[in-house]
């Protein structure tokens, strides 16, 4: 029986990629200026201008509904927490699409949108873990930041939009916080999950730029862009699972020292 993560995640995944696909057919994001063609892949002449950039964004929903079908047991995550990730990684599917399926001007605001919901929400719950900050006014006023920065016309070295940069500030600062929870050692969590969200980002990262210029092939199905689109959202998956992992450490160790107790009575 579908519980209610996996239930709200796919109606979102279903909507969400059905209006996606409706606005792609019927044109409703605008025409093609090219935004994101960047990204080196070739634009067809057709509904999806760059399918391998854009049909590589289903890595997004997929790993959206891995998150809250993990999300039906109980974990270090509430199952609101669960079920906004599940549904915020989904998101980021239909979002991305909206660039590279249109290359058009809304479309590039959806994508950017959609990365900022991500990035808000990782610092937001850093800063309700490390110094109880009220989740809801901090995520809004990220998702505000990036919406802020991304209003910036200007093309810049490496990261390409200012909008990028207000993202990996956010991220910066999540993984700082993040360290610092670690070190207080007032929770528990498996640190192998939140290492392996890390490579998977920074070695997404260094393709993403790398498919910009000598990794970049027009022409072909197989896209750098892509590639990042897939990392991300392995990415994504192994942060909610870090984030599911954790414990209260105190409550762990006295848990762990129950049951050494009871082993050495028997």
């Amino acid at each position: 029986m579908l519980r209610k993560p996996l239930l709200i995640t796919s109606l979102t995944a279903v909507v969400s990629c059905g209006l996606m696909a409706l606005a792609i057919r019927y044109g409703w994001l605008g025409d093609d200026v090219g935004r994101g063609a960047n990204f080196c892949e070739a634009a067809r002449n057709t509904f999806v201008r760059q399918p391998a950039n854009t049909f590589s964004n289903a890595g997004f929903v997929i790993a959206g509904l891995l998150i809250a079908w993990h999300a039906r047991n109980p974990s270090g995550l509430s199952r609101q927490m669960s079920t906004a990730i599940a549904c915020l990684v989904v998101l980021l599917g239909p979002g991305s699409a909206a660039m590279h399926a249109t290359q058009s001007e809304l479309g590039g605001h959806l994508d950017m949108t959609s990365m900022y919901l991500v990035s808000a929400f990782a610092l937001a719950y850093a800063l309700m873990r490390s110094h109880g900050t009220p989740f809801v006014p901090v995520f809004v006023a990220g998702v505000a930041f990036g919406e802020i920065a991304g209003l910036w016309d200007a093309d810049l070295p490496v990261v390409t939009y200012a909008g990028n940069v207000a993202f990996g500030l956010m991220l910066i600062a999540a993984i700082v916080l993040e360290v610092r929870i670690r070190r207080r050692g007032e929770k528990s969590a498996n640190a192998a999950y939140a290492i392996a969200s890390l490579a998977a980002l920074v070695i997404a990262f260094i393709i993403w730029n790398a498919s910009k210029t000598w990794l970049c092939d027009p022409h072909s199905l197989i896209q750098g862009h892509a590639i990042w689109h897939l990392l991300g959202a392995v990415s994504a998956y192994f942060l909610y699972r870090y984030y599911a992992s954790e414990e209260n450490a105190q409550r762990l160790r006295m848990t762990l020292d129950s049951s050494h107790t009871g082993s050495s009575d028997s």
